[in-house]
């Protein structure tokens, strides 16, 4: 029987964080969990694509655009479940057995990681605490907290738009509620380290209630990066 999972990851120049992302996924493969890796790239200059190669990826490479980068790697994932992933993302030490029992338990259930960030402080833990209690009560993750989800379930909701922004809520939006798994993914800190952490928490939400409102994705990727 193959292993379930097929993991995907979007990727941009991503040289710098990669490695220590697949680092962090090696426990999955001797638990027996993954059984493919995708990168979907979006146009990377530096080494990424070599990196990716080294680590027995499957390459495949399109438009930048996030939404577009995920729709296109799941579509070649093998996988019964998809563990979508960010370039920035490490998963903590013992997440392949919260998957693996999550797996088991038989509910089917679209699950994420609790959020935490690579940095310390009251303010990391105030970003990150609001991240997991909007998961609780919304059933809202974002990408930065991985995604793992059955294919079937994933196809049903329509997958993943083909934006560049927003693109983990809009699908997100569409399941039936999502599972927090008793494990962490540790993200960047890096945005908001550059921006101020409430500078950057505000501007996220703010962001997050424009989509609401209809703001068009790419609109609001313009804003959001700078």
């Amino acid at each position: 029987m193959p292993a379930p999972v097929s993991i995907v990851i979007p990727t941009l120049n991503a040289e710098g964080e990669l490695p220590a992302t697949l680092e962090h996924l090696m426990e999955g493969l001797a638990a027996g969990l993954i059984r493919g890796l995708v990168i979907s790239d979006g146009g990377s200059t530096d080494a990424t694509r070599a990196i990716a190669e080294a680590s027995g990826a499957e390459w495949i490479s399109g438009t930048p655009s996030r939404g577009g980068q995920l729709q296109r790697g799941c579509a070649v994932a093998q996988g019964e479940w998809l563990l979508v992933l960010h370039a920035d993302t490490h998963l903590e030490p013992g997440w392949a057995a919260a998957v693996a029992q999550h797996l088991e338990s038989g509910e089917g259930r679209p699950a994420c990681f609790h959020l935490r960030f690579r940095a310390r402080g009251p303010m990391p833990a105030w970003v990150s605490g609001w991240a997991n209690l909007r998961t609780r009560l919304f059933a809202l993750p974002y990408g930065d907290q991985g995604l793992l989800i059955r294919r079937d379930i994933y196809e049903t909701a329509g997958g993943y738009p083909d934006q560049p922004l927003m693109e983990d809520v809009a699908l997100a939006r569409r399941l039936n509620g999502v599972t927090l798994l008793p494990s962490a993914a540790l993200t960047s800190a890096a945005r908001y380290q550059r921006a101020g952490w409430l500078r950057r928490g505000a501007r996220n939400m703010w962001t997050l209630m424009r989509y609401f409102l209809g703001a068009k994705p790419e609109r609001l990727a313009r804003s959001y990066s700078k």
